[in-house]
């Protein structure tokens, strides 16, 4: 649905950076919010007690009071509004702080203005991130680790995060990389976790200066290959070809096929005996 045909969203924009922040208002009030503009900390915290506000874009290089602790101040109030960090300081640290901070998304300056747009659409399409939080357990930007509910929209927030840190990589690496976690996790939280935002996934990734090595521990059992290849088709239809199109419409996959070709993707690929933890390793050169 066109942003434009969307009821109007109360939109807070807050940088310091004048021209930009006119750009940026203009872009969303043409798709049809309602905006309002602040150029530091104090200013956007005035404007978010003077009424309601839907969504926050939110620049972490500000003046004086920085983005984050604006940012934290934002989290406590009784209704905060939905927060899209933007920030040039695209680091593990300051991304990981943000993750901590249940921002809604995360977008890296230098940007095309007119995808701002789409990133807000997006964001006020799901739920908040508040209601489903991801727990940063370590922050170190070789040893990352985070705890997160069994959700599809968590689990497409924590990928859209990982691949954020992983954005040095060579691009080949980066896409193998990137492919192999999306399967894994997503088999993770849902055959796993049967999709209940009430049990949690562990994703840890370990960088050194030759390997990058992800683990990911479900709930339940979901990379269990056969019982996955089972259940395929094994279906009220016994139509398999049915029964995939079907989760596929609901956004959901087929199950063991797609772990199987994350072999191909990764140097090295291990699941645990009971077949609800994996690793998997790659080399860098």
């Amino acid at each position: 649905m066109s942003p434009l045909t969307d009821a109007p969203r109360r939109i807070l924009v807050v940088d310091d950076d004048r021209a930009l922040r006119h750009a940026l208002s203009t872009l969303l009030e043409g798709a049809g919010h309602i905006v309002s503009q602040a150029g530091d900390g104090p200013e956007a915290l005035a404007r978010l007690a003077g009424g309601p506000t839907d969504l926050m874009l939110l620049d972490l290089g500000l003046p004086g009071m920085g983005g984050m602790e604006v940012l934290a101040r934002v989290r406590a109030l009784a209704s905060p509004p939905r927060v899209v960090v933007v920030t040039a300081d695209d680091t593990p640290e300051t991304l990981l702080e943000a993750i901590r901070g249940q921002v809604d998304g995360y977008v890296r300056k230098p940007f095309a203005p007119g995808g701002i747009v789409d990133v807000i659409s997006d964001v006020l399409a799901k739920p908040p991130a508040a209601a489903l939080p991801i727990e940063v357990v370590s922050a170190r930007p070789e040893w990352v680790e985070i705890l997160a509910p069994c959700s599809l929209d968590a689990a497409n927030r924590i990928q859209g995060f990982m691949m954020t840190l992983e954005a040095g990589l060579p691009e080949h690496v980066r896409e193998s990389v990137g492919s192999a976690f999306h399967e894994l996790l997503f088999n993770g939280v849902e055959w796993g976790g049967k999709l209940d935002p009430t049990r949690k996934v562990r994703i840890s990734c370990i960088r050194t200066r030759r390997m990058l090595l992800y683990r990911i521990a479900d709930p339940g059992e979901g990379f269990d290959i056969g019982r996955l290849s089972h259940a395929a088709i094994s279906n009220p239809d016994d139509n398999p070809l049915q029964h995939a199109l079907v989760r596929e419409e609901k956004g959901l996959r087929p199950g063991g096929l797609g772990l199987a070709i994350t072999r191909t993707l990764v140097d090295e690929l291990v699941y645990n005996e009971k077949r609800n933890e994996v690793v998997f390793v790659k080399y860098l050169d």
